[in-house]
């Protein structure tokens, strides 16, 4: 007997049928019948009209498709001179910036300001910011894997 009062069968009658899978059976074919030569003969055709059978290279948009691709994770730097991406710093790279200082500054790093009493960790590393002399760099990945480094005293 069930929890909820009922028999343990659910109110299924032992006369019930329902399907069950059987690996054995071949798959039901819901689609439209497909003649295989005639698909066959089409991409032959096709390949025939455009020549080179064994090039199956796919041209995109992309600019960097026919560029020798980066092998290591140094290879996908952006040069400085050739960085796409705004010189304003975020609202996000500043929190991630000022949080990773504060932190390095509460375990005793060197402090590059001068403190003038300050105590508090996060406020010499806004200190350091708005004097420009934070010694990490943001990186920015970009969506097709490269990536951009720029300074702190780079962003605005």
């Amino acid at each position: 007997m069930s929890d909820y009062g009922g028999d343990d069968d659910a109110g299924l009658d032992a006369g019930d049928d329902f399907d069950t899978y059987d690996p054995e059976e071949p798959p039901e074919d819901f689609g439209p019948d497909v003649d295989e030569t005639a698909l066959e003969e089409e991409v032959a055709a096709r390949e025939a009209q455009h020549g080179d059978t064994q090039n199956k290279t796919v041209v995109t948009g992309d600019a960097s498709a026919g560029q020798k691709k980066p092998t290591s994770e140094n290879d996908k730097k952006i040069p400085d001179d050739k960085r796409s991406t705004t010189p304003y710093m975020t609202k996000y790279e500043r929190a991630r910036v000022l949080g990773t200082r504060a932190l390095q500054i509460s375990r005793n790093a060197p402090t590059l300001v001068d403190l003038e009493g300050e105590t508090d960790p996060l406020q010499i590393a806004i200190k350091e910011l708005n004097q420009k002399k934070m010694p990490l760099i943001v990186r920015r990945y970009l969506p097709d894997g490269w990536y951009e480094d720029w300074t702190c005293e780079e962003l605005l």
